[in-house]
């Protein structure tokens, strides 16, 4: 018998394409996991992640709020704001996160009853005199180190381009590492409570490390081509070429230089990417088999996503930061009791601003006024929706609008920007923010992102004032047309 409140189980990966499951019709990838979870799913296949790094992303995700509401456009600390996970606590939930999670400032509860924290796979805390996070002092406590700074000890980094296969025991790599406490924990957990469990991988994050028996399937397997153009930077905004620069140049271990690398280069660097998913769905083949034993997997809405994704060599640079598909264009796959015997595929654009409303509706919680997503569950239960016709996505100094068929990458206090007609270049390569005859197009577009943004920040004007979770502001039509374009559905507890 279903329990009157699911357990919510989100396995959230780092910096994973969207194009990096075979299930999706990615033939290079080895993902029987992952790819489980698609065929017992909702495969929303147009997801876009809210921020284009990694904390500007969580911090938009978990509060429901994007960074101009927040702050936290890249590095800033954002856990003092108020999460979805603390109104799944304060509603008898019993919340616990196991690996990356990666809040600013670190150590904080964030709403979890239980956290074993796992960062970045180089992480200098401990080495600058501060506490290590948990993965850091298992290492520490087996006698191994951290692997950083590997640019400066390692004559031939450079060459590598990232590509480092794991170099100890398998259980001292980070995501083994959050596979095993994962395992661990559902295996003993003797509570009665609804779950709410949060498993953070830390890969496919760089460096691209994963264990060498993964790579050795990759070994000579023919790889998707990059996609750029022979000048194409010269096109964009300057950031584009500085991006490049900068990484190439910088001292710290994220330093990749791509400037000359060779097809072959990128494909190697790509096989060790694809192995470091296939390296996090064995872990992920763990963790729901450890959740099947326990016969929980009957009664979860099980959600696997990416917070962004990785550019991997397209426009000729590597990492994120930018607005391009690949790294705002994330997996995102609903398991639920009623889709194992009838997956399906969503088309419609959604955004990861729409997990909190649907995981607190799951759960009979009711979603507070400011969270800006909307609840999935009516794709899941098969009724009607309104599609989005935008998605957007905030990032430092860039904030991006994407339709179906268009892109906007708006730039704050420059006159360059980025402008694509998506249904004639999918991939990006013709800037046309500067043509005249797509003058009116953009224009246009600009005033759809007016509207959005002067809308969000009204929207969210009471939470600002006093951190009020539920409030009303004057808006100039009837009822609750102020909350989420009138999207709003009366609350069951535990429907879906």
């Amino acid at each position: 018998m279903r329990p009157e409140r699911p357990h919510i189980i989100l396995i959230m990966t780092d910096q994973q394409r969207f194009d990096t499951l075979a299930a999706w019709g990615y033939g290079q990838m080895i993902t029987p996991h992952m790819d489980r979870i698609a065929a017992e799913g909702v495969s929303f296949r147009q997801a876009y992640c809210p921020g284009a790094t990694c904390i500007s992303s969580r911090a938009a995700t978990f509060t429901g709020m994007y960074a101009h509401n927040t702050g936290a456009y890249t590095f800033q600390d954002w856990a003092g704001h108020r999460n979805w996970v603390q109104d799944l606590a304060d509603s008898g939930y019993w919340c616990v996160n196991i690996g990356k999670m990666h809040f600013s400032p670190r150590d904080v509860p964030g709403g979890f009853h239980e956290r074993v924290i796992v960062e970045n796979p180089t992480n200098m805390a401990h080495a600058q005199g501060g506490a290590d996070d948990d993965w850091g002092n298992y290492l520490r406590f087996h006698g191994q180190v951290r692997p950083n700074n590997r640019n400066s000890t390692d004559p031939d980094w450079l060459k590598k381009h990232q590509s480092v296969p794991w170099h100890l025991e398998e259980r001292f790599h980070s995501d083994v590492f959050i596979g095993d406490s994962a395992v661990t924990w559902i295996d003993t957990w003797q509570g009665d409570k609804p779950l709410f469990l949060m498993a953070g991988f830390t890969g496919p994050h760089e460096p691209w490390d994963p264990l060498p028996r993964h790579l050795e399937r990759y070994k000579d397997k023919p790889m998707p081509r990059r996609f750029l153009k022979e000048g194409e930077l010269d096109e964009k905004p300057p950031q584009h070429a500085a991006h490049l620069d900068f990484h190439a140049n910088t001292r710290h271990e994220s330093q990749i230089d791509l400037r000359d690398a060779s097809d072959a280069e990128i494909d190697e660097m790509k096989r060790h990417y694809f192995a470091k998913i296939t390296t996090v769905d064995e872990q992920i083949g763990r963790v729901l088999d450890s959740l099947e034993k326990r016969g929980w997997l009957e009664n979860s809405l099980l959600i696997f996503c990416s917070d962004h994704g990785e550019m991997l060599g397209d426009h000729g640079l590597a990492y994120k930061w930018l607005m391009y598909d690949p790294i705002v264009h994330v997996p995102l796959i609903i398991r639920h009791p009623g889709s194992v015997d009838n997956p399906s595929t969503v088309t419609d654009l959604v955004s990861l601003m729409d997990l909190g409303p649907t995981i607190l509706e799951a759960a009979g919680v009711e979603i507070p006024t400011y969270l800006e997503g909307q609840s999935l569950l009516p794709y899941l239960n098969g009724e009607p929706i309104q599609p989005r016709e935008f998605v957007f996505c905030e990032d430092n100094y860039q904030v991006m609008m994407r339709s179906q068929t268009h892109k906007l990458v708006y730039y704050i206090g420059q006159e360059a920007g980025e402008l694509y007609d998506l249904a004639a270049d999918p991939h990006e390569l013709e800037n046309l923010w500067d043509r005249p005859e797509d003058a009116a197009l953009k224009n246009d577009l600009i005033g759809h992102l007016l509207a959005w943004l002067s809308s969000s920040v009204y929207y969210n004007a009471g939470y600002r004032q006093n951190r009020a979770q539920h409030y009303n502001l004057r808006w100039p039509s009837d009822g609750d047309a102020y909350l989420h374009g009138g999207n709003m559905r009366e609350k069951q507890v535990g429907v879906f």
